[in-house]
């Protein structure tokens, strides 16, 4: 199901010409959520736009989003479906937070980063 929701959120992206879309699976790193998509908007009303366009989209194939976080200032919306969540910026948003970089590091990268600092201390 997640699946089939996180193709639908890209495609409901895409019609509205969402900027660098990017989909991580993050289910070894949370059991919050499965997929995260991140896309970019060229203005807040796009940003606003597009999270609207997910929304409505996904509301026809009947999936409900658990919330819409955002909306008012439209400099990042999120949408959270429960297994996917979607984070929609403005493109200096984004790169500020860079929550793919965020979302990709795995556990034994950091755990391995930690021992080798420690080692070169000791």
């Amino acid at each position: 199901m997640s699946k089939d929701l996180a193709e639908l959120v890209v495609t409901a992206l895409e019609d509205i010409k969402g900027q660098d879309i990017v989909t991580l699976d993050v289910t070894g790193l949370t059991d919050i959520m499965d997929t995260l998509v991140v896309a970019s908007g060229t203005s807040g009303r796009q940003v606003k736009a597009l999270a609207d366009n997910v929304v409505e989209e996904a509301k026809k194939a009947g999936f409900r989003p658990i919330g819409v976080e955002g909306q008012e200032g439209a400099e990042w919306v999120l949408v959270d479906f429960g297994d996917v969540v979607v984070h929609v910026m403005l493109p200096t948003t984004r790169v500020f937070y860079d929550l793919e970089k965020l979302w990709s590091i795995r556990p034994d990268d950091v755990r391995k980063k930690t021992d080798d600092v420690r080692k070169k201390r000791d």
